[in-house]
């Protein structure tokens, strides 16, 4: 007798050895214009938490047995990083060989665009880590904090990785690039991840994270042994990071000379963690502000990409792609099939970095 999970290609009764047996990675089946998608947990009570696209949705158990279930409805072309949430911690899906760090996992409908370069990462996985570090305690940030550097292909531009431990443990970007330079999509570069001690502090629209990296990171990076040109200089940032690459290619120009910026959040404004709804404000925020004044930008390169399902950021983020167009930079937009998800990202950070330094 067919069941909820026969559509899903599972066979036998639900909760069987045979079942469980076959169980894999979030599967879809058409469901409208988008897909209905069956998430499966084993054994407690649970829910799905999604990064950023929808609220946590609880699951089912299927009768008397050790079979949790959901089918969630989702929009086509949708790459999402999630967990299962119980009562005592969030997990991995375990039956997902692509993972996202120890406790998450991404699923994806099947016209979500592919992402080549980016391997399936199991959550027991330990990334690959570059092999030289530096130790940076900085007289302008203040605390101590430890910058990994890595020369793909060899080495050359340096391409600075806002949210840099992301990159690192979450989501293996030297491997990514190692690839995308192997296979002749990048020229060589070298990776500066670049860690963020208070991100709400340092990426805001100030000038001391600019100031710092200028003064006293990158003598280092130029220090440490790795061949590297700073003053071919890619900013990459997702959300706030986003904000902050793009501040840095308006307020030091001569530092940056091109940005790949992400669902960068440009609803930013100095009181905007103080309001009910910080996205409410004005349309673009301070850095929109700050485009009005027409600064010349005409040296500047900047890709811009944002989630199509990020609806209230789309705005925010059009305003500000229009303003820099305007001011004279050379820009290229796109929009991920994501919402505001790194996992949604990762394509568009490779892509926009290459396109950035031709």
């Amino acid at each position: 007798m067919e069941s909820t999970f026969t559509p899903y290609g599972l066979p036998g009764e639900p909760g069987s050895d045979e079942f469980w047996a076959a169980a894999g990675a979030p599967a879809s089946v058409p469901a409208g214009d988008g897909w209905a998608t069956l998430f499966l947990w084993r054994g407690s009570p649970a829910s799905v938490g999604f990064e950023s696209w929808s609220q946590p949705v609880p699951l089912r158990r299927w009768g008397d047995t050790d079979c949790w279930y959901a089918e969630v409805v989702m929009p086509a072309r949708l790459r999402v990083t999630y967990q299962f949430v119980t009562d005592d911690g969030a997990y991995a899906d375990p039956f997902n060989p692509a993972g996202a760090g120890g406790d998450r996992s991404i699923a994806a409908t099947p016209d979500a665009p592919a992402q080549p370069h980016w391997p399936a990462v199991g959550t027991a996985d330990v990334l690959p880590l570059p092999r030289t570090r530096i130790r940076w305690t900085s007289g302008r940030l203040g605390g101590r904090r430890t910058v990994r550097v890595h020369p793909a292909g060899g080495g050359g531009p340096v391409v600075l990785l806002l949210d840099g431990d992301d990159w690192l443990y979450l989501h293996p970007a030297m491997t990514a690039f190692d690839s995308a330079v192997a296979q002749g999509e990048l020229p060589a570069v070298t990776l500066v991840f670049l860690p963020a001690r208070d991100r709400e502090a340092e990426f805001g629209c100030r000038p001391e994270l600019w100031e710092a990296v200028r003064d006293e990171l990158l003598p280092l990076v130029a220090g440490s042994g790795v061949p590297a040109d700073p003053d071919r200089l890619v900013v990459a940032g997702q959300s706030l990071g986003g904000l902050s690459a793009m501040y840095a290619a308006l307020e030091f120009p001569e530092l940056v000379s091109a940005v790949a910026c992400q669902s960068g959040s440009f609803w930013w404004t100095p009181d905007a963690a103080g309001l009910a709804d910080p996205m409410g404000g004005p349309a673009g925020g301070a850095v929109a502000a700050r485009l009005r004044e027409c600064p010349d930008l005409s040296g500047l390169r900047v890709a811009f990409d944002v989630g199509e399902h990020e609806t209230r950021m789309l705005p925010h983020c059009e305003l500000v792609e229009t303003l820099a167009e305007r001011a004279g930079a050379t820009v290229r937009v796109s929009r991920s099939a994501s919402g505001h998800d790194r996992a949604g990202w990762r394509h568009a950070l490779l892509r926009d970095v290459a396109w950035a330094l031709r």
